[in-house]
């Protein structure tokens, strides 16, 4: 694919970003359009490497290890070598729902197991697949193809996030009538309010794609809790088939001395409520403002990322990223050889901003709080911490050891929690009396995605646990050929 040669000849080149002092002064999207031309550069250093790791979607090593959702990377990227930019879009639809999302907030696993990733760096898949979609929104290419016949079966998507969306995308192009019930005052779940704005663009992005979704023949249908508003029971009464897309939006709380003060709060509803204050245009009852304060973030990934991002933008005093695990190696460690994903040390684009603003990278590694300690108002003051060390239990359990002597106090006004989520919140799956795994999560089969309810599906986080907004598509796509073989006996949908 691409120019035989391209791999030797060209070197690896990003689009250019607004600075993080440019970028600090709003909530937009800050990466700049990459010339055409640049982008086919970019194409042709796919190598026709015979065995393409990229679009595998395999787990290796528990990570995700090529595209979960399979894109056609080698194909669309020499088509867009050759310039035939209208025809690699038509192959990036045949895979992805929606690469304007992933384009910008997958973390890319297609370059972690890029074959020229071995001993170079990887092909710029994530670019290109940015690049094509939003060319294909500029040139119109991209428009509402409502399904030319209808089944007249109905079915009920519950949640509006990464997984539903794509469950709902697919059913609709087989013909069935699709309602997605949302429980928030807008459609799209994360991609709407977990992940901020300068990341992926509410209006521009995200909206835009709705409309066109509504425009084909789905339903939305929001402020709808199901099992509070609209009893679960109605779902399986009303519709032929329901597809459960509620996401793992239990979080990990921290249960040490001093948790009841206030000024500690989960990440996401932090960065929910930021914005929702955005797209209102003004601060709700559940705004949380870190301006003026020294913000301390316990725990790392794209979520504590994002946290740092919105309180530099919300004018922080300072900014501290706990991380309980060692810092990464600048390059592969011996026990992370490609395909993997690499665990290597980057700094991501909060961290940059913070480095920009304060002079150094937030992150504390190997350190763990302790307990929060409060002011005469009940308000949080400060986080105590230690440093630690991890070795094995009795148990030959790998666990953090605290090191003595290494006991800090760090001022706080503001604690926002950001380690991951548990599972799916249980009232809706106890309503049905559905199955579920030993994690919390709703049992069903993965390549099945049938619960212990006839009829009933579940797809993405609440069914895997937290993961990847790709992994969700994948789900998405395959509980909806699941559900429409169920329906007609037959399918025409990819899995």
């Amino acid at each position: 694919m691409g120019k035989p040669t391209g791999f030797l000849e060209f070197t690896r080149e990003l689009p250019l970003e607004l600075s993080p002092q440019e970028r600090l002064r709003n909530w937009d999207e800050f990466h700049l359009a990459m010339a055409d031309e640049k982008v086919a550069t970019q194409g042709a250093r796919c190598m026709d490497c015979g065995t393409p790791f990229c679009h595998t979607g395999n787990l290796v090593s528990g990570m995700a290890s090529g595209c979960p959702i399979n894109n056609l990377i080698p194909e669309f990227n020499d088509l867009v070598y050759r310039g035939l930019w209208r025809e690699a879009l038509d192959r990036l639809h045949k895979t992805n729902n929606f690469p304007e999302f992933t384009g910008r907030v997958c973390p890319a696993p297609c370059e972690g197991s890029c074959v020229l990733g071995i001993n170079n760096p990887p092909v710029t898949i994530k670019n290109i697949e940015y690049s094509i979609i939003d060319k294909g929104w500029r040139e119109g290419w991209v428009a509402p193809e409502p399904p030319l016949k209808r089944t007249g079966k109905k079915v009920a998507v519950v949640g509006s996030g990464p997984a539903g969306l794509a469950a709902a995308a697919q059913l609709n192009k087989a013909g069935h009538w699709v309602t997605v019930y949302e429980r928030a005052d807008r459609p799209g779940g994360l991609l709407m309010y977990g992940i901020p704005n300068m990341k992926l663009d509410k209006d521009e992005v995200v909206l835009r794609r709705l409309k066109v979704l509504e425009a084909e023949g789905i339903t939305f249908v929001c402020n709808t809790e199901i099992g509070k508003d609209l009893p679960a029971e109605t779902l399986l009464k009303d519709y032929d088939a329901v597809i459960l897309c509620t996401g793992a939006t239990r979080p990990r709380d921290l249960t040490l001395e001093g948790r009841e003060l206030a000024g500690i709060h989960f990440a996401m509803d932090f960065l929910t409520a930021n914005t929702k204050a955005l797209l209102d245009g003004q601060p709700g009852a559940d705004y949380i403002s870190a301006a003026d304060k020294d913000v301390v973030i316990i725990g790392g990934g794209d979520t504590g990322t994002d946290c740092v991002g919105t309180s530099l933008r919300q004018d922080c005093k300072s900014v501290t990223q706990l991380e309980i695990m060692p810092r990464p190696p600048k390059e592969r460690a011996p026990n992370n050889p490609w395909p993997e994903w690499p665990k290597v040390y980057k700094l991501d684009y909060g961290q940059e901003e913070a480095a920009a603003v304060f002079g150094q990278d937030p992150r504390v590694y190997l350190t763990t709080a302790t307990r929060f300690e409060g002011d005469d108002q009940g308000r949080v003051k400060a986080v105590h911490t230690v440093e630690v060390e991890w070795g094995k239990n009795e148990k030959g359990q790998f666990v953090p050891q605290p090191i003595p002597g290494t006991e800090q106090v760090r001022p706080a006004q503001l604690v926002l929690l950001a380690m991951g989520f548990l599972g799916p919140e249980e009232p809706l799956i106890r309503s049905l009396n559905l199955a579920q795994d030993p994690r919390g999560n709703v049992k069903a089969d993965y390549g099945k995605y049938e619960t212990s309810l006839p009829g009933v599906f579940a797809a993405g986080d609440c069914r895997r646990g937290q993961s990847l907004v790709v992994w969700a598509f994948n789900e998405g796509r395959g509980a909806a050929r699941a559900c429409d073989l169920y329906l007609m006996g037959e399918t025409d949908l990819p899995g």
